[in-house]
């Protein structure tokens, strides 16, 4: 059986590595069999599930390996952590990255995938793999999980303070584009860190009809434990709380969200009125203390706006499916007419009408990332 696959985004120093591990941690105690693949160029996911050691990474190790014309194998990039009254041993995988300034850590991101897809990841004898995510899914590098649905499930972290949660908000905007193009990673919902009882966090939450899986208050004996390279969970109020995230996730407990993410303007109004004003131009005169000349028109085209761009890809990738495919996706997707209606229109079953739809998202996908 596939390890199921959960990817936990958040924006970056917010407690990611903190969660993951600790949610590793859980499910191993619960008799799992659980690998931690750490996505952060910093790869600094596993430290402290491996008790301080800092893990060789995927892309040191095959950046050395190719010097010498010699394949990776598993052992070199794969480790383990026996603890003490533990039933199973804890697994973890550093992707890394490149240094600072010295190239894409969303390329990064991409090899490392490639390695472990050639060794097998997917079918490794696993219950579950946790992928602690940077946020910054603007590089495709980091949205590797969500446009090639290598995460089953998708877990967004946050605090109460407005930049977590509108990289939560992008997150789940990207999400839910992939799907439009035949992804099928499923969020499941949204995990409050640091939680100071602002309620701000799920008052976004609400907005955007996300699931609220679990709050995580500000406990410095949480972070002592965490500084000190030890689980969280052995305090008994956060042990309690990853417990039943951990049961429930298992169970199946959760149904996924169909979120699809708040444009700006509805998110900013949630922490405030907007100011509807004009910006005041700077002139050409003041900067430059020269008359204003005729500037080079810079004023953006339609081709020139990358959404623009995609949204015409995809509408042209749209009409290459079969009939069948291309009417119930453009009825369900771009009309927005659900299931039940489609196959009435279409004289069809609501299962007939799924599978249609499901095939046309595995089609379209297909389509979309060979172009």
């Amino acid at each position: 059986m596939k390890p199921r696959t959960i990817a936990i985004y958040g924006k970056g120093g917010i407690g990611k590595s903190f969660t993951t591990t600790n949610l590793s941690a859980t499910f191993a105690l619960m008799g799992k069999k659980v690998l931690q693949l750490g996505c952060d160029p910093k790869h600094d996911s596993t430290t402290s599930l491996f008790g301080g050691i800092s893990l060789p990474t995927v892309t040191e190790v095959f950046a050395e390996k190719n010097a010498r014309n010699e394949q990776v194998q598993i052992s070199d990039i794969v480790f383990r952590r026996d603890v003490p009254d533990f039933p199973q041993p804890i697994y973890g995988v550093e992707l890394g990255g490149p240094q600072v300034g010295r190239g894409c850590g969303g390329r990064g991101i991409i090899s490392g995938f490639d390695v472990l897809e050639k060794l097998g990841l997917f079918t490794w004898d696993l219950d579950i793999i946790l992928m602690d995510f940077l946020g910054d899914v603007v590089c495709g590098g980091f949205a590797t999980p969500l446009a090639r649905s290598l995460s089953e499930e998708v877990i967004l972290l946050t605090t109460n303070d407005r930049q977590s949660i509108f990289t939560a908000n992008n997150i789940c905007q990207a999400n839910n584009y992939f799907r439009t193009v035949g992804g099928q990673s499923k969020l499941l919902g949204l995990i409050i860190n640091r939680d100071d009882d602002s309620g701000i966090a799920e008052k976004y939450a609400a907005a955007a009809e996300i699931n609220i899986l679990m709050k995580l208050p500000y406990d410095p004996a949480a972070r002592d434990k965490d500084d000190s390279f030890n689980f969280a969970i052995q305090l008994p109020e956060i042990g309690e709380k990853f417990r039943k995230l951990a049961a429930d996730i298992i169970e199946r407990n959760i149904e996924p969200c169909e979120a699809a993410g708040l444009d700006f303007q509805t998110f900013v109004r949630l922490f405030g009125e907007i100011n509807a004003a004009h910006p005041t131009p700077a002139s050409e005169t003041e900067l430059t203390g020269q008359q204003t000349q005729t500037s080079p028109d810079f004023s953006a085209r339609e081709n020139d706006d990358p959404c623009s761009s995609d949204n015409e890809k995809l509408l042209s990738c749209v009409d290459k499916l079969p009939d069948a495919e291309r009417e119930i996706y453009r009825m369900i997707e771009i009309d927005k007419k659900s299931v039940t209606e489609t196959a009435k229109l279409q004289g069809i079953s609501e299962s007939e009408t799924e599978k249609t739809l499901s095939a046309a998202r595995t089609r379209l996908r297909k389509l979309f990332f060979s172009l």
